[in-house]
């Protein structure tokens, strides 16, 4: 496709298109968070009442086994992730699944945090997945289900056995309410409400398998546990941090918020039709993609190309004859255009992936909006190339 210096004339309404925080649903305002129990304790009967909600609406809306536990705790995802790390670990071998940054981040804190002996490391390059064959599941596996920062996902969990002996721990961050997680093959699942449903900060969700919390009362990790980690007393769940009773202050602000989203996901039609608008955001852009010859997907394979965290690549042959630093440069003259323009914030590849840009799609996202930004990039690329040329 041809690229014009032209700006289009169609802008997309919502220019947020980052990964984290995400953009609020559609037609959100301040005013839906009128009710939030603002200056009330977390603790008294309204602030439990409202955690509670948040924990019963995430079960109905993702479709969470009625055994599982599900709590709201400290720390966005990394702390859900963290909690389980340092409490679940250590009675198993480990094998670690990396292919992008989160995943190589849960990899080091095993690694030198807890600096576990009996750990395999199972890695692939940016765009591509480990051998999932070569997972060993009478081991602890600890993985993303969606690389937020490569925009690769597992296609679904028929490569989890029913019958395994160790623990699944999967940080699910950016693939819930956007992807079929499938929960019988999960024992930990992570993820944060600010990425997933576009609400704010600072707060994650742990979800617990039967088998997880068997785990947890049965073994008594060897290192000290920080306060915030502690899921346990005398030897037994407590309980109550999964019906609302958090282990620290939580915002009921934003609580509040989720609650708000999650009855938006309810009215449109659930997991279902959250999936749908995810899935109908990406396509737009494969769409686009197939027709397009600078920029390709950073997923090398389109059966595990992520329908949230969509990650491109640049592959103009003029500007993949640049040195990397010169690519990353061409890259982020693009975002930073797309940003002044005021028509897409935060597309920028993660810091630590391959130079590009990284779209969000996730159900929060119009489908509108992804139509319409697709010529402004045409047009942010056309006008760094132009200047490029300039310099040649």
């Amino acid at each position: 496709m041809s690229a014009s210096l032209n700006e289009p004339a169609v802008r997309p309404e919502n220019p947020r298109f980052s990964s984290g925080p995400c953009a609020k649903r559609p037609g959100w305002s301040l005013e839906a968070l009128a009710n939030a129990p603002l200056g009330r304790s977390h603790r008294a009967k309204i602030g439990k009442q409202c955690l509670a909600e948040a924990i019963d609406r995430t079960r109905d809306i993702l479709k969470v086994p009625a055994d599982y536990r599900i709590g709201i705790v400290p720390a966005s995802d990394t702390g859900a992730v963290e909690m389980a790390l340092w409490s679940l670990l250590g009675p198993r071998g480990v094998d670690l699944l990396a292919w992008e940054s989160f995943g190589s981040g849960w990899v080091t804190d095993v690694l030198k945090q807890l600096k576990l002996e009996d750990t395999r490391v199972l890695e692939a390059d940016y765009g591509q997945l480990p051998d999932l064959a070569a997972v060993d599941f009478s081991r602890d596996v600890v993985f993303t289900w969606n690389g937020t920062t490569s925009g690769v996902r597992v296609a679904n969990g028929d490569w989890i056995p029913a019958d395994r002996e160790g623990l699944t721990i999967c940080d699910a961050t950016s693939a819930a309410f956007a992807q079929d997680l499938d929960f019988a093959k999960l024992d930990v699942v992570t993820f944060s409400w600010q990425k997933a449903l576009g609400g704010e900060g600072a707060h994650g969700v742990l979800i617990l398998s039967p088998r997880a919390v068997a785990r947890l009362e049965s073994y008594s990790p060897p290192w000290p546990m920080p306060k915030l980690f502690r899921m346990t007393k005398g030897g037994k769940l407590n309980e109550g941090i999964f019906k609302g009773e958090t282990i620290n202050t939580p915002s009921m602000l934003c609580v509040e918020d989720y609650i708000d989203a999650l009855k938006w996901a309810e009215e449109i039609g659930g997991l279902e039709a959250l999936i749908a608008r995810a899935d109908a955001n990406s396509g737009a852009i494969a769409d686009w993609v197939a027709r397009t010859d600078w920029v390709d997907f950073l997923a090398v394979d389109p059966a595990t190309r992520s329908n949230t965290s969509v990650c491109l690549r640049i592959v103009d042959p003029r500007v993949a004859a640049l040195a990397p630093a010169e690519q990353a440069a061409f890259a982020k003259s693009m975002v930073s255009a797309l940003d002044a323009a005021g028509v897409a914030y935060d597309i920028g590849a993660y810091r630590d992936a391959p130079s590009g840009l990284r779209i969000w799609c996730g159900a929060t996202v119009e489908t509108a909006d992804v139509a319409a930004l697709l010529p402004w990039l045409e047009w942010a690329f056309a006008r760094q190339l132009a200047t490029l040329d300039q310099a040649a």
